[in-house]
């Protein structure tokens, strides 16, 4: 067992190594990347590096999991939101626009270690990445079923929360999928000036469709998403998750 000093060494050389990783997966991609580039880079030797990670693959996740972590936090920091229920959830769709401006290579890892390099990675590292997936999940389910509890929203016979919760859910992530794909590019050829602002829209229509009051005809969530910007924006008080 190592002494707190010698693990804190540790940890902070595994912060080093996936930070220059993160540089390298951006600069040249998940081919360009591997293990001598960032032995090379960090000025470690390739054993020091194989000492935190096994292969490239497990780096992957391990960013991959750093930046999932941040996800949930920043969701949960958005639940917290001082308004009624409909404007907790609008706060949970800014709050996943800003983790993709803050975390862009964070969708692509993420896809990698579950589609591509699955095989090479261990069944309980994916298990974790999942766990984080399904915690967001449950943020939204629980910010729905207070709309329910408060009057705000009466879910229609056969539908539940978690349906609701993923139909938002399944709008961002193909916003992620497609900024992945076309790297932020402009999209003129698909006649959207904003593909972001649209996706808002489509999520408040849903919303509006589910009839989640207040109604867009009913309230100024302009001004929401300015709070929530604050909100989310101020340091996390002490004890509450930041």
């Amino acid at each position: 067992m190592p002494s707190p000093r010698k693990q804190r060494e540790l940890e902070a050389r595994s912060e080093l190594i996936l930070d220059v990783a993160r540089k390298l997966l951006l600069e040249r991609g998940f081919v360009g990347l591997s293990m001598d580039r960032i032995a090379a880079a960090t000025e470690y030797s390739k054993g020091t590096i194989y000492q935190h990670f096994s292969c490239k693959e497990e780096v992957l996740v391990a960013l991959a999991l750093q930046t999932a972590a941040r996800r949930c936090a920043l969701f949960e920091r958005a639940a917290t939101y001082p308004g009624r229920p409909r404007e907790r959830m609008l706060a949970m769709g800014v709050a996943a626009a800003l983790f993709g401006e803050r975390h862009p290579l964070h969708f692509r890892s993420e896809q990698t270690v579950l589609v591509t390099v699955r095989e090479k990675v261990s069944a309980d590292r994916q298990t974790e990445l999942r766990g984080w997936e399904a915690r967001c999940m449950g943020i939204a389910c629980g910010v729905v079923r207070d709309g329910v509890a408060c009057g705000d929203l009466d879910l229609p016979a056969g539908h539940t929360a978690e349906e609701l919760a993923f139909g938002l859910w399944i709008m961002s992530y193909g916003l992620f999928a497609f900024q992945a794909c076309h790297r932020g590019s402009a999209s003129p050829h698909l006649g959207l000036s904003d593909p972001l602002e649209t996706t808002r829209k489509n999520q408040q229509l849903l919303l509006d469709g589910y009839g989640w009051r207040p109604l867009t005809s009913e309230w100024d969530y302009a001004a929401t998403r300015a709070g929530v910007l604050a909100h989310l924006a101020a340091p996390a008080e002490v004890g509450t998750t930041p």
